[in-house]
């Protein structure tokens, strides 16, 4: 496991904001108010009262309460709202009316990165982890692939539940909503789309109880009402907030849509890190902890980002106080060019006023366009390491040279002519 909490990859919605495009899909919902103080509570009683943080297992964590009086009610919001759960404080309460339920369904869409397809899951049991259930009843869950260029079809959908014996009138209303959650999920850019559970009433009608809905961080730049409420205003309270640092970087990472050069976390260190994504971001990163370096940051670059993004968070790396030394490190690369990074980052090197040659201690990023990257480095007198010299090993440079640096007092900034 890491040293660190990668940063996700994904944006999860509270509740209320998943269930508001439920509800523009045609899927029910609950009546319900969403209210920021105890005195705003305007429906009838019984009601479910739920925290809005972004996290599941708010029931277990006492984050999910049913109140039948307006004292309890009252006092519930009031214990919600002053309630942490997981390091994140709730500054909504979803209030919903309680229904009288006969059955629970548990129903998903999501991406299956080993099949590289998605799939939709149907359970005939709901409010329970699916994980769960396919290890010890199988027979309640089915589930199939489909392509995202087409969707879900509803014949598809049904075929999908009636594995599970269901059949008639209640199996053309399951196959509709899985269907539309199938549109819910390729529509929005979504990793996850989750009703659980999905509630038979008493009157016949299938109704959303609760929905857990993950975006696609590298795909809001598509999703603009996603993107500003990711970046917009506050949510939920507690957890870790971005950074002036971190935010500035996001802006950079959204100058164009090529590439993901922008990804950051900010650290307390003096080496500046330029990073493969996935697990060679997360091995540079452990590796230059395990050498005793001080990373200033987390970064993750990768998809062949531009030259201008590239420099643009070159420079703002270089920007932080202390910060005079920066590693650019990533496995061998084949959709990201070589050349393109040591272009941006050599140019963001001269415009932050640097030298490259004393500025960039390691250059380790083999692969596509290698041998036209190595000129341009050679050019500003900088050393390429390649598929001989490992990320460790290539942190173990960056760190000694870094401690080199410090011990000798540093150097001179430069202007470029």
């Amino acid at each position: 496991m890491s040293t660190i909490d990668k940063k996700g990859q994904s944006m999860r919605l509270l509740e209320h904001e998943g269930k508001e495009v439920l509800r523009r899909y045609g899927i029910q919902v609950p009546t319900g108010q969403l209210v920021s103080s105890p005195q705003e509570l305007a429906l009838p009683l019984p009601l479910v009262l739920k925290a809005q943080v972004p996290l599941g297992g708010r029931k277990k964590a006492g984050a999910i309460l049913e109140a039948a009086t307006k004292g309890e009610a009252k006092g519930y919001l009031e214990r919600l709202f002053s309630l942490e759960i997981g390091g994140y404080r709730s500054l909504k309460i979803l209030c919903e009316e309680k229904l009288e339920v006969s059955k629970e369904f548990f129903i998903a869409i999501t991406y299956d990165t080993i099949m590289k397809r998605a799939v939709a899951i149907f359970s005939l049991q709901g409010g329970v982890e699916v994980e769960q259930l396919v290890r010890t009843r199988p027979e309640l869950v089915s589930k199939g692939y489909f392509s995202i260029l087409g969707g879900l079809p509803q014949y598809r959908a049904r075929e999908i539940i009636s594995e599970t014996k269901i059949s008639g009138n209640l199996l053309l209303k399951l196959g509709a909503i899985l269907s539309r959650l199938s549109r819910i999920f390729l529509d929005t850019d979504a990793t996850l789309v989750e009703v659980n559970p999905l509630a038979l009433t008493l009157d016949g009608r299938l109704v959303a109880l609760d929905c857990h809905i993950e975006l696609d961080d590298d795909a809001l730049f598509r999703q603009k009402t996603f993107q500003e409420l990711a970046h917009g205003q506050k949510r939920y309270g507690g957890g870790k907030k971005e950074s002036q640092f971190e935010q500035k970087a996001y802006q950079i990472d959204q100058l164009d849509h090529r590439g993901v050069a922008g990804r950051v976390i900010e650290f307390d260190g003096d080496l500046g890190l330029l990073i493969g994504g996935g697990g060679a971001s997360l091995t540079a990163f452990d590796a230059i902890l395990q050498h005793r370096g001080r990373p200033a940051n987390y970064c993750e670059i990768g998809g062949n980002p531009s030259v201008l993004k590239l420099k643009e968070l070159t420079k703002h790396i270089l920007s932080r106080p202390g910060v005079e030394k920066i590693a650019v490190i990533m496995n061998v690369v084949s959709n990201t060019r070589v050349d393109m990074v040591a272009r941006g980052v050599i140019k963001g090197v001269l415009e932050a006023g640097q030298s490259p040659s004393e500025t960039i201690v390691v250059f380790r990023v083999p692969g596509a366009w290698e041998e036209e990257g190595i000129k341009i480095l050679k050019k500003y007198g900088v050393t390429f390491y390649g598929r001989d010299v490992s990320i460790d090993e290539a942190a173990r440079i960056a760190v000694e040279k870094t401690k080199d640096s410090r011990s000798n007092g540093g150097w001179s900034r430069v202007h470029p002519s």
